[in-house]
């Protein structure tokens, strides 16, 4: 793993002060909506936040603590369900049918929220509710939701999202959206230089410093996941993806290789490493919109190893 000195090297200074002044004039909205790219801050800069309301209430309270484990009795957390992990609770939701490996927030779970609301705040002013991937409610969660948020309650809703458009227009109406905007180039080197215990960054010579910084998208942490993948990556796997594969059976054992190895999320990180190496390469946008589809079928989670040797062969044929 790539070792992190500091523990608040993704917080945004805009978003910082905008947040500061509303703990600093108690003026809370019911709800917000912290909008951004994956891997900018926006989870840090909420657990931050509320932190900083709960001070306020009960400032001899050990809130750091009991926050960041998850045991605070005002703060609630609301994640994404696999359906996996429905089926095997016996969940009697009706719910749409999701394949396997999606995730989904369910209407039982907004249900949950509604009855830690409607207890006594124990602690502080406020009970806060957390919902992580907003855009995962499905329709039944979604509408629940509205509900909820419409009603006078003593509670603080923070939504993240990387999908603002998958929200609800009506859920968006009723909070305040805080925009995480993506990183500079340049921020990001200074984040690396600053944060980072760079004896352990080990880049592969050849992989360009600035293509895992361009597949990145503005995201420091969306970096560090892509240095780890491609460090764990032998030299000799490496090499063969420094280019378009042109031999068949390479095709078959490297796509093997990273669909054993590699979850869908690190595999879809491998792509967009991949786009921006074989575009300064070859300018082929051809070839790009090819490896673009490669994402779709990977986040479908429809047959993996297949997407990656269909990929590369149709790259391989078309370029012969």
């Amino acid at each position: 793993m790539i070792e992190v000195n500091k523990n608040n090297f993704l917080l945004n200074e805009e978003v910082n002060t905008c947040l500061k002044n509303i703990i600093k004039k108690k003026s809370f909205a019911n709800g917000y909506i912290f909008y951004g790219a994956e891997g900018v801050g926006k989870k840090q800069t909420a657990l931050k936040f509320i932190k900083e309301i709960f001070k306020q209430s009960s400032p001899s309270e050990n809130v750091e603590e009991r926050i960041t484990k998850n045991n605070h009795p005002d703060f609630l957390i609301i994640e994404p369900d696999s359906l996996l992990a429905n089926k095997s609770s016996g969940s009697s939701d009706f719910e749409k049918p999701i394949k396997i490996g999606s995730e989904i927030i369910k209407i039982a779970q907004i249900r949950n929220i509604k009855r830690f609301l409607s207890q006594k705040s124990i602690n502080s002013e406020k009970k806060i509710v957390l919902i992580i991937d907003a855009h995962l409610l499905n329709e039944a969660a979604s509408n629940c939701l509205l509900k909820t948020l419409e009603e006078p309650s003593n509670g603080i809703f923070i939504l993240l999202t990387s999908k603002l458009n998958l929200l609800l227009d009506t859920i968006i109406s009723r909070c305040q959206i805080v925009r995480f905007r993506a990183f500079s180039s340049k921020r990001i080197k200074s984040i690396l230089k600053e944060y980072l215990n760079t004896s352990k960054l080990n880049i592969n010579t050849k992989l360009k410093f600035e293509d895992l910084i361009k597949s990145a998208n503005g995201s420091p942490n969306q970096l560090l996941k892509n240095i780890e993948i491609w460090n764990d990556f032998s030299d000799e796997i490496i090499s063969k993806l420094d280019s378009p594969i042109n031999n068949s059976l390479e095709i078959l054992e490297i796509s093997k290789l990273i669909s054993e190895k590699l979850e869908i999320s690190q595999q879809i990180c491998l792509v967009n490493l991949i786009q921006t190496i074989w575009w300064r390469k070859t300018k082929n946008i051809v070839l790009i919109k090819k490896l673009e589809h490669l994402k779709y079928l990977l986040r479908k989670n429809i047959q993996p190893r297949l997407a990656w040797e269909i990929t590369f062969l149709k790259i391989w044929m078309e370029d012969i």
